[in-house]
């Protein structure tokens, strides 16, 4: 009997890499599951989130063709860049499900007074942004999707925390009580695994 393979790619949020994953990593212990968690360079949000997908778009290609069927996890700015992916460069085509952790979906107000001539990556995450409202606009693309949304109510990254959700998809508010606890916390670990391992 031939396994079917699932592709997961893992998104590292602003100040992170690929190794933030790890716990996450150690609980999705499955053969038939593939992970891919690249690393996106953001230069202490420097790079605009637009460039960030267009290299993950390439990152993609790279590692499983242009047709192949994928699932996204990203967290927290990770979030952003795999919806810009999805929404922007056509992801959505190719994407079975997209689980958003601890991502500013709505923009932040920890952003809103980066001033975008230094830091656009982090602007791009404002309340308000061009592409908060791009995305916005286009989200239709997701409900084609399974989405998923986990958040903690009293996000200090991700303010409010509430509202750190897909406008589409099922929401969970994590019983934990920081960002970084989103991904690396028992309780949210289990939880995420269990999303990911649902067929």
């Amino acid at each position: 009997m031939t396994l079917a393979y699932r592709n997961l790619v893992l998104i590292h949020g602003l100040w992170d890499t690929p190794y933030v994953f790890s716990r996450l990593i150690s609980y999705l212990c499955r053969e038939e599951l593939v992970i891919f968690a690249p690393h996106l360079p953001h230069d202490g949000g420097r790079r605009p989130l637009l460039d960030l997908a267009k290299e993950l778009d390439r990152l993609i290609i790279k590692r499983f063709g242009c047709n192949t069927q994928v699932e996204i996890l990203g967290f927290s700015m990770g979030g952003l860049i795999a919806r810009t992916w999805l929404q922007k460069f056509d992801g959505a085509i190719r994407t079975r499900r997209y689980i958003s952790v601890g991502c500013p979906q709505r923009g932040t107000f920890a952003a809103q007074f980066v001033p975008a001539f230094l830091f656009p990556g982090i602007a791009d995450m404002k309340r308000g942004s061009d592409l908060i409202r791009e995305l916005q606009h286009s989200s239709d693309l997701l409900k084609k999707i399974k989405c998923s949304s986990y958040f903690c109510r009293w996000d200090l990254m991700v303010i409010p925390g509430w509202q750190a959700v897909l406008p589409c998809g099922s929401q969970h508010r994590l019983p934990v009580l920081t960002h970084k606890d989103l991904i690396l916390h028992p309780d949210s670990l289990k939880r995420l695994t269990n999303d990911i391992l649902k067929c």
